[in-house]
């Protein structure tokens, strides 16, 4: 649900018997209480079967097809098979990761918990940095678009880790800039 109003869903419908207390309600969450119906499907354009009862999930991929709308499964049936699926979810400042692994939703699940811990901290700093470095960047006319796209994928290498990490975004900036000017009067390649 969170990932759905993170993504910017504006309208989400709910259905369920029994809401906990802290599941999302209002900003664009209806919850309907009570039993499913096909009913509860008018209006969709994308579909999550997550009920904990397979028969259901069943009638919710086949009411959705049925309505032409996409539908994810949460329970993997091939009788009855969802048409996507999502992947597991990392979000740590700017950094995003999202995994999927042969559609085993559990097993991305334990992957994605696997890698949390081992994330470099640099590459969270590095995802904020390119927030305020990257429009500066690719706004700049007067650099062609190969240099440009150099000086991002320099901007993922080891030294301008180090220098984002220990000096912040200004001085890699400088550091990018100087970088460019050195590579431009020597006439060598590009950066």
């Amino acid at each position: 649900m969170n990932g759905l109003l993170d993504a910017g869903a504006t309208r989400v419908r709910c259905v369920a018997m029994q809401f906990k207390d802290k599941f999302p309600g209002g900003g664009g969450v209806e919850r309907v209480v009570g039993a499913y119906e096909a009913r509860h499907l008018e209006g969709a354009r994308v579909v999550f079967a997550v009920t904990d009862d397979p028969a259901v999930n069943s009638q919710v991929v086949q009411d959705a097809h049925r309505l032409g709308v996409l539908v994810n499964r949460a329970d993997s049936d091939e009788e009855e098979p969802a048409d996507f699926s999502t992947p597991a979810v990392l979000r740590d400042g700017e950094l995003l990761i999202t995994i999927s692994a042969g559609g085993s939703p559990a097993l991305a699940s334990a992957v994605r918990d696997g890698l949390r811990d081992r994330l470099d901290s640099r590459w969270r700093k590095m995802a904020a940095a390119m927030q305020t470095l990257r429009p500066r960047i690719t706004g700049r006319q007067d650099v062609a678009i190969a240099r440009r796209r150099e000086m991002l994928r320099i901007l993922a290498s080891e030294e301008a880790l180090g220098i984002v990490d220990r000096d912040g975004v200004e001085a890699l900036w400088s550091w990018l800039c100087e970088r460019k000017a050195l590579v431009e009067n020597e006439g060598g390649p590009p950066l």
